[in-house]
């Protein structure tokens, strides 16, 4: 999720680019709606509380209430982007609080929303 160690904003097209593949391979077939609401998020993989997370990136609030409530689209796509038998299913959906700089997120393995600060948002494991 951004951060201060990521790059700008208009400097994500590398990410952007990658979001509508995946939009364009795994959700091909999905509501016409939920793609173009898609196209406004920015996905990555991480880790959280130990365990692989999907995260979608959402520009506001209702983006990302809107997707909470429509999870099932996104069962599996862990495994579907790291052929990772073991991984789970779970998915956080996440918007920036403008107000305090947390991130409030639907996380889909305990159905409820969390707030994660700058230190505790997921994050992929890097390269050492």
């Amino acid at each position: 999720m951004s951060d201060p160690h990521t790059p700008r904003k208009q400097d994500r097209v590398l990410e952007k680019a990658l979001t509508n593949k995946i939009i364009d391979d795994y959700f091909d077939s999905s509501e016409s709606w939920l793609r173009a609401i898609l196209r406004m998020c920015i996905f990555s993989l991480g880790h959280l509380d130990g365990q692989p997370v999907f995260v979608v990136e959402c520009p506001n609030q209702a983006v990302a209430k809107r997707l909470s409530r429509k999870t099932y689209p996104f069962r599996g796509i862990v495994y579907y982007l790291t052929d990772n038998f073991n991984a789970g299913d779970r998915s956080l959906f996440c918007y920036r609080e403008p107000s305090d700089e947390t991130w409030r997120c639907f996380d889909t393995s305990t159905n409820s929303w969390r707030t994660l600060s700058h230190r505790q948002k997921p994050t992929a494991p890097t390269d050492s």
